[in-house]
């Protein structure tokens, strides 16, 4: 429980200095979008928006987090990790819509765009990018959040670049129409994360599996404990991005529940999920049945 408090407290603290290196950003290229009239930057900084508006909710989940189980809510705030990371791909998804929409029709009618005013802002959304991607670098596979959050900064630098191109296009060729094309292609690189967000988002609350756990290898091994007969009504699922859960029944040779047997089992069951898979899942609960009664227990069950 440590370990996971320090994690959920450095996970905070990244999290806290990025969201202030993303605040001086934006209202930086709120001021640049104004003064630019560049659809790019615009897209740019209401993608900076809603990284601010997503970090706030991770840090605000990240404390709901800390709190513990407490009556009815036998499992804390544990899902509202996943609950602000699927309200960031939304916001994240209705602006990849409008940036392509509003891309494609100032490609046909575009406005004037001051070349080197637009670079200028460009450049300072790079450089804070670059910053916050190291900063979140080595924490990125903590939590759903930490790693949304470094997904969409790297979107973010690239969009700064696309910005970039787009400014020395205007600036040295007087093509007007970068400006529309760099736009589209930051709302390129939203959709897609948006979807990929909100699908992992959707396959937690929806109690789908980890795709990294083979569950006919977690049977197998489960099956391969001495004593152990059959393995029925295995269940996986997650509660956040980093806690899988698993229940299962288990059937025993009768002689295990007289001879001592049942605890050492349970031991050897707990030790094997929790260190042989590349998902660690170190909860887990299991109903032991008696041989004879598994054909019942099956049925029910089946």
């Amino acid at each position: 429980m440590t370990h996971d408090h320090s994690h959920t407290s450095g996970s905070r603290r990244r999290l806290a200095i990025v969201f202030g290196i993303v605040l001086v950003i934006f209202v930086f290229q709120v001021i640049g979008s104004i003064m630019t009239n560049s659809l790019a930057l615009l897209i740019d900084t209401g993608h900076n928006s809603v990284d601010l508006i997503g970090i706030g909710i991770a840090l605000f989940a990240a404390a709901l987090v800390r709190k513990p189980p407490k009556g009815q809510k036998t499992w804390g705030f544990r899902r509202a990790e996943v609950l602000a990371a699927g309200a960031q791909a939304t916001l994240l998804l209705g602006l990849g819509v409008y940036s392509l929409i509003e891309g494609i029709r100032r490609f046909f009618v575009p406005p004037e765009v001051p070349g080197p005013e637009l670079m200028l802002f460009g450049a300072v959304g790079l450089v804070g990018n670059i910053v916050s991607i190291i900063i979140l670098s080595s924490s990125k596979e903590q939590s759903l959040n930490l790693r949304a959050a470094f997904l969409e900064v790297i979107a973010d630098a690239l969009g700064s670049v696309a910005v970039i191109l787009a400014a020395v296009s205007i600036w040295l060729f007087d093509w007007t129409r970068a400006d529309a094309v760099a736009a589209l292609f930051i709302a390129a690189l939203i959709v897609p994360r948006a979807f990929s967000i909100l699908k992992e988002t959707g396959s937690i609350l929806l109690e789908v599996a980890p795709r990294q756990l083979d569950l006919d290898k977690v049977k197998m091994h489960i099956e391969g404990v001495e004593h152990v007969q059959e393995v029925h009504d295995l269940h996986v699922t997650r509660i956040d991005s980093n806690l899988p859960v698993l229940t299962a029944h288990v059937v025993l040779a009768d002689e295990c529940f007289y001879d001592g047997h049942a605890p050492r089992i349970l031991t050897a069951l707990q030790e094997c999920l929790a260190e042989h898979f590349r998902v660690a899942i170190e909860h887990s609960t299991f109903q032991f049945d008696r041989a004879k009664d598994a054909a019942q227990e099956t049925h029910t069950h089946n």
